[in-house]
């Protein structure tokens, strides 16, 4: 098994400057090849879908599809799943482009230690990056992504109650669900999972998640799930209770300072906790009455 697996991912209208450092980041883990495919929603500009695109091809890529329209639930897994096919047989490494995955040893070595456990999969758990103040602040290319949001935390489990696993590597016979948050029938084997340094706290989420929020309610964007309407309100809610930052402060958040270069000491106790015992919550109590999550101070 000499050649790394191909990354696959789908790609929205992000800053060519993320894109740029996402992509230098797995070049720096060793892959080659990169199987994207862009979406672009109704309301994004000429400019900005160039712009990315333009990225993309400078740092040698041609992008594999280009579509457009609504934000659908279905979007993104049936584009990757284009690409997947296209990628052809083997081992497929999965990442947004908010994604920077930090692996415990060469890629070889894991993908190895994936076959002898038969899953098929190599788990990961999402690290959700901020600004020291919780602020969603932009970010310069020559201060990088690092330290420009040296905080982390379980930020998607604690706040929005969703799901922080992801399947970071899986073999092309393993289907994968929406989000690339679990493989039905292929549980991760791997101890500590590996670190998803998460990077969607940036200047312009919110309005992201604004509109995230607008279309699910009004089916715009299909979803099968409630699942994502609730994350962005309660993302939207907590903003509006903190200034518009994220409470870096909030002892149950829990955020430390983190770093791409290093493994916390705390990493392999508590996030092997985490995505061992992980279950989808239960639905929270409707507004205002006892122990809503919505009307709860301390998110």
């Amino acid at each position: 098994m000499s050649a790394l697996p191909p990354l696959i991912a789908v790609v929205g209208p992000v800053e060519p400057a993320l894109l740029t450092a996402w992509i230098t980041h797995y070049r720096g883990l060793g892959i080659e090849r990169f199987h994207l495919a862009f979406h672009f929603p109704d309301h994004v500009t000429a400019d900005r879908r160039h712009q990315v695109q333009a990225a993309c091809r400078e740092l040698g890529i041609a992008p594999a599809a280009v579509s457009d329209g609504p934000w659908h639930e279905h979007t993104n897994p049936q584009l990757r799943d284009a690409l997947r096919e296209r990628a052809g047989a083997g081992w497929h490494l999965l990442a947004d482009s908010d994604e920077l995955h930090s692996y415990p040893a060469p890629l070889q070595e894991v993908i190895a230690e994936a076959e002898e456990s038969g899953t098929g999969t190599v788990g990961g758990l999402m690290l959700d990056r901020v600004t020291a103040d919780g602020s969603l602040a932009g970010w310069e290319p020559d201060q990088g992504l690092d330290a420009a949001y040296p905080l982390g935390a379980f930020l998607t489990h604690h706040l929005l109650r969703g799901d922080p696993r992801k399947i970071v590597l899986a073999h092309s016979s393993v289907p994968v669900a929406s989000g690339n948050h679990r493989a039905p029938g292929h549980r991760p084997a791997n101890r500590p999972p590996v670190i998803v340094h998460h990077f969607k706290w940036r200047d312009g989420v919110r309005r992201d998640v604004e509109r995230r929020a607008e279309h699910s309610a009004d089916g715009t964007w299909k979803t099968a799930s409630p699942a994502r309407l609730a994350e962005a309100r309660c993302v939207l809610e907590h903003l509006q209770r903190h200034g518009g930052r994220i409470a870096v402060d909030s002892a149950r958040l829990g955020f430390r300072p983190v770093s791409l270069a290093t493994v916390p000491d705390w990493w392999a106790a508590e996030a092997t906790r985490l995505v061992t015992t992980w279950q989808p919550p239960t639905p929270a109590p409707r507004q205002n009455e006892p122990g809503s999550m919505i009307s709860s101070p301390s998110s």
